[in-house]
């Protein structure tokens, strides 16, 4: 299993994952050309992936999601609600609708679409699981309804947005409706939230936590990690690697 966060942020999103001989890309919120070159850090080629998934048609989520998918050749697995939000996303060959919470194979992985509140047509997080393990990610969240809580549970791999500390956004230099926006069941999950979300999916299994879509204005590497750590530090029911996601860079990845 290898699993990785070519970019993370509000500028561009895009996840790794390999397990069970599969490669996926989840959202391809950077130009086809860079995620090409990110994953070459990572020895893929484009055309090694077998699908794109996309959680929601935010900009920093598809931007590259059209040239990608022609450039590679990849099949592109996306709600109904999310393409007809994409007038301008162009022939995709091979496009497949899902439901939310349906559940689809690709190769030799189960996929399982989770509904997420966020303020996007439609919203969804994945549980991937294989003969190697499961992997959850659940970004551009409001807030974790148990559902969500539910579906991530027995994670061996979690991705989790940690997008603000609640102190820099309240005094940062975001105008008020923005403000409201991010801390409103629809935008994005603080630190804390992350962090208490995490602390229901913890169990003996729990190997590696990547903290994902850490904004550059209201949020430090610092700030995430010391939420979650406060968390972790007083049990001994696990212990995962916690990995943050970079904007302007690839993440360490979790190789098992």
């Amino acid at each position: 299993m290898r699993v990785c966060l070519l970019a993370s942020g509000s500028k561009g999103n895009a996840i790794f994952v390999e397990s069970s001989g599969t490669r996926l890309l989840i959202d391809a919120g950077l130009s086809g050309r860079e995620i090409c070159s990110r994953l070459q850090q990572l020895d893929v080629a484009g055309e090694d992936l077998d699908a794109i998934l996309v959680s929601h048609d935010h900009g920093d989520h598809c931007r590259g999601l059209g040239p990608m998918a022609r450039r590679c050749g990849l099949p592109v697995h996306i709600h109904p609600e999310t393409l007809a939000a994409l007038p301008k996303l162009g022939r995709i060959d091979h496009l497949h609708e899902f439901d939310s919470g349906a559940t689809f194979l690709i190769g030799e992985l189960q996929i399982e679409t989770i509904p997420l509140t966020h303020d996007a047509a439609h919203t969804v997080g994945f549980r991937i699981h294989g003969a190697e393990g499961t992997v959850g990610v659940a970004t551009d969240l409001g807030i974790a309804t148990r559902l969500v809580r539910e579906r991530l549970k027995g994670c061996r791999v979690l991705v989790v947005e940690t997008n603000h500390d609640e102190e820099l956004l309240r005094d940062g230099p975001y105008p008020w409706h923005l403000k409201q926006r991010i801390r409103s069941n629809h935008g994005h999950l603080s630190n804390t939230a992350g962090a208490e979300l995490l602390d229901t999916l913890r169990w003996d299994g729990l190997e590696a936590v990547f903290l994902a879509h850490l904004s550059e204005t209201n949020n430090t590497r610092d700030h995430a990690l010391a939420a979650v750590e406060r968390v972790l530090r007083p049990q001994n029911l696990c212990q995962p690697q916690l990995i943050v996601g970079q904007q302007a860079a690839v993440s360490c990845c979790f190789v098992a």
